[in-house]
């Protein structure tokens, strides 16, 4: 049984943009905020780190900052896009640490968890030059 990808709309309704390919991200490791059904994670919300958002992933036991090179990961630094668990950005907007949104690069599916005003709140300006 083939496992299909979803669509690759993103949370405004138009095309999904990539988010980063430096570091490269997404539950395909493609550069965008793909999913499909055994992304158990649901990797679909395009974030921009920040120093604050960093420090609280690692405190709440989801360290994206140290390196792996065993898996080809060098860790994140404040300004680094990457393509977050839904989950987990609610769990940091719950607790005062949400990163900003790339709507753009955020897939639709996000909206199965996150209110779309939400991340609107959160939302960085448009842009397709710095990924």
């Amino acid at each position: 049984m083939a496992i299909e990808l979803t669509s690759g709309r993103n949370v405004l309704g138009g095309p999904l943009r990539a988010c980063s390919f430096d570091p490269l991200t997404g539950f395909f490791r493609d550069g965008c905020c793909r999913t499909r059904q055994d992304d158990l994670g649901l990797h679909v919300v395009c974030i921009k780190a920040t120093a604050d958002f960093l420090a609280y992933s690692a405190q709440a036991g989801n360290d994206l900052s140290t390196p792996y090179p065993e898996y080809r990961f060098k860790g994140l630094q404040p300004g680094d896009r990457w393509c977050l668990c839904a989950s987990r950005w609610l769990e940091a907007y719950e607790a005062g640490f949400a990163p900003p949104v790339v709507l753009e690069s955020t897939n639709e599916r996000a909206l199965d968890v996150i209110p779309l005003e939400l991340l609107k709140q959160h939302a960085l300006p448009s842009s397709r030059t710095d990924v």
